[in-house]
């Protein structure tokens, strides 16, 4: 079975965008379906390549069980909008950087990961970077949020094609 394959995608990629891969890959787990999905995540400027996400970002996402100390950051490549079926924005700035650089047949692929959350009305996920121990957690909130619709839905997907299963409620 082919799996869907996600990139989060922020600035530098040591935030954001780390912590929507984390996320994302430890409530698939949760759920009993992670063999659906691979997820990875970059940054559209390479500020940090082969750097651990941010202290403070391990920190918080350790606190809610996410393990992130593993992940390194790198920058968006031309073929990872060939590799990836999604290529999720955490800001508009970056779903612009990425439409720039995406070639024409791939665009498709590209959207804001807040547009799968329910319980936020904000479309960005803001940058903590900057600001206190609140703001990593609020970034968490809407990272849980948004990824647990993107594989409820994607799962939901993905199954319905599985012969011998019935289709998902």
């Amino acid at each position: 079975m082919t799996r869907h394959k996600v990139l989060f995608v922020c600035t530098g990629n040591i935030c954001r965008s780390p912590t929507a891969e984390g996320v994302a890959r430890g409530l698939a787990a949760q759920r009993g379906v992670a063999h659906l999905f691979e997820f990875a995540s970059a940054g559209t400027h390479g500020y940090h390549v082969g750097d651990p996400p941010d202290p403070r970002t391990i920190a918080a996402a350790l606190r809610r069980g996410y393990d992130l100390a593993p992940l390194r950051a790198r920058r968006v490549t031309e073929f990872d909008f060939v590799r990836f079926d999604h290529v999720l924005a955490m800001g508009r700035d970056h779903l612009e950087s990425l439409r720039r650089a995406c070639p024409q047949p791939h665009r498709n692929k590209l959207g804001l990961f807040l547009d799968f959350s329910e319980r936020f009305e904000e479309d960005e996920v803001p940058d903590p970077y900057y600001g206190g121990a609140k703001g990593f957690e609020h970034v968490l909130d809407l990272v849980e949020d948004a990824a647990s619709q993107l594989i409820l839905r994607l799962s939901a997907h993905r199954l319905d094609t599985i012969p011998g299963l019935p289709p998902a409620a």
